[in-house]
C-alpha cells in the first residue's frame, strides 16, 4: 500500500515542480528579453521573434532531431506540426484571452506571411511522402535568409521606450548591463526545459496509471510538452504586459519549427529521408496551413487579437484534440465531430473573418487622410 501511494505521489510531484520552474523560467526569459530589446535598441518585436522563440523552440528541435536520428521520422515531423497547431490555437489564443495582444504593422506585412509561406513549402515538398536531405538543406537555408532579413529589420526599426522614470533608467544603462540580461535570458532557458522535462514526465506517469495508451499520451502529453515553454513564456509576457514577445513568441516558434526543427531532422534523417505519413499529409498539414493562414485577417483586423479572437483559437484546439483522440481510436462519433469541423465550423469562421476584413477596408477607406 505504502509503494502504491509513493508512486502516484511522485509524478504528482513532478508536474508540481515543473509548473514551478516553467513560471520562474518564463519570467527570467521575459525580463532579460526585454533587457536585451531596451540595451541593443532592438524592438520587443525582434527579440520575441528570434532569442525568445528560437531559444523556447529548442526541446521541439532535440525531440525531432533524436526520433530523426532513431529513424523514427513521424516522431520527428508529427512534433514539429502538431506544436505549430499548439502554438497558435492554445497559446496565441490563451494569451489574447488573458490580454488583447496589439499587433505590429511587421507581423502582417512580413513575419505571419512567412509563417504561412513556410507551412505551405514543407506541405509541398512533402506530397512525395518524404523530406530528403536536399529539402532539408533548402529549408535551413531559408532560415538564415529569414534571420538576416529580421535582424536588419530590427535595428531598423526604432526600439520600444520605457516610460517615466523607467525611460531615465534605460537611458543612464551602459554595455555592462548587457551580460545580466543574457544571463536572465540562459537561466530562463535553462529553467524551461527542465520544468517541461519534469512536466512531461509527471503527466506520462499519471496518465499511464489511469490506462490512457503510449499513443494518445504521444499526441497530447508529448506532442503539448514540447511547446510548454512557448506556452509558460507569452502567458507571462502577456500578463506582464510584454504583448510584442507573446506575439512574436508564437509567430517565431512556428517558422522555426518549419525551417530549422524539420530542415535539421531532415538532413539528420540521411539519404532515407525524413517520412511523412499520409494521414500527416492530409490532416494535420492542412490543419497547420489553416490556422497559420487564419491569423493575417485575424491580426489585420484592429492590428489586434481580442478577447473573443483568443476564445475561439482556444475552442477549435479543444475540438482538434477531440478528433485525434476519437480517430485514433476510432470511436463511432468520429465522422460526426470531422463533418461539424469542414461543414459547420470552418466554414463560419471564414465568412466571419471575410466580413471583418470587408468592415476594416471599408473603415479605413471612409476614415480621412491625415497628413
Amino acid at each position: 500500500m505504502t509503494v502504491d501511494t509513493s508512486t502516484q505521489l511522485l509524478p504528482a510531484l513532478e508536474i508540481v515542480f515543473g509548473v514551478v520552474v516553467l513560471t520562474f523560467g518564463a519570467d527570467a526569459l521575459v525580463r532579460g528579453a526585454a533587457g536585451l530589446a531596451r540595451r541593443l535598441g532592438m524592438s520587443q518585436l525582434a527579440v520575441g521573434l528570434t532569442v525568445v522563440a528560437f531559444g523556447t523552440s529548442t526541446p521541439e528541435l532535440f525531440v525531432s532531431l533524436g526520433a530523426a536520428l532513431s529513424g523514427n521520422g513521424s516522431v520527428a515531423l508529427g512534433n514539429a506540426v502538431g506544436s505549430n497547431i499548439f502554438n497558435v490555437l492554445l497559446i496565441l489564443g490563451a494569451s489574447a484571452a488573458i490580454s488583447p495582444l496589439l499587433v505590429r504593422r511587421q507581423l502582417v506585412r512580413l513575419d505571419v506571411p512567412v509563417m504561412v509561406a513556410t507551412a505551405l513549402l514543407v506541405l509541398v515538398l512533402s506530397l512525395d511522402g518524404a523530406l530528403d536531405v536536399a529539402e532539408g538543406i533548402l529549408l535551413l537555408s531559408l532560415l538564415v535568409v529569414y534571420l538576416t532579413v529580421l535582424l536588419r529589420l530590427g535595428k531598423h526599426t526604432e526600439p520600444d521606450a520605457p516610460s517615466g522614470a523607467g525611460a531615465a533608467k534605460a537611458g543612464r544603462g551602459h554595455p555592462s548591463a548587457i551580460p545580466a540580461q543574457i544571463g536572465w535570458v540562459l537561466l530562463g532557458l535553462t529553467l524551461l526545459i527542465v520544468g517541461a522535462h519534469f512536466l512531461v514526465t509527471g503527466a506520462e506517469a499519471v496518465a499511464r496509471s489511469l490506462g490512457i495508451s503510449d499513443l494518445i499520451i504521444g499526441l497530447t502529453v508529448v506532442a503539448a510538452g514540447t511547446s510548454l515553454p512557448e506556452l509558460a513564456t507569452s502567458v507571462v509576457a502577456a500578463i506582464k504586459g510584454q504583448r510584442d514577445i507573446a506575439v512574436g513568441n508564437v509567430v517565431g516558434s512556428c517558422i522555426f519549427n518549419m525551417l530549422a526543427v524539420l530542415g535539421a531532422a531532415a538532413v539528420a534523417a540521411g539519404r532515407g529521408g525524413l517520412e511523412v505519413p499520409l494521414g500527416v499529409i492530409t490532416f494535420d498539414m492542412p490543419v497547420m496551413l489553416a490556422v497559420s493562414f487564419a491569423c493575417l485577417p485575424i491580426f489585420f483586423t484592429g492590428w489586434t487579437i481580442t478577447r473573443w479572437e483568443g476564445w475561439v483559437f482556444l475552442a477549435y484546439y479543444v475540438i482538434y484534440v477531440v478528433y485525434l483522440f476519437l480517430s485514433h481510436t476510432h470511436h463511432a462519433a468520429e465522422s460526426a465531430v470531422r463533418t461539424m469541423m469542414l461543414f459547420f465550423a470552418l466554414p463560419l469562421t471564414a465568412i466571419t473573418l471575410s466580413i471583418l476584413v470587408a468592415q476594416e477596408f471599408r473603415s479605413r477607406r471612409g476614415a480621412p487622410q491625415g497628413g
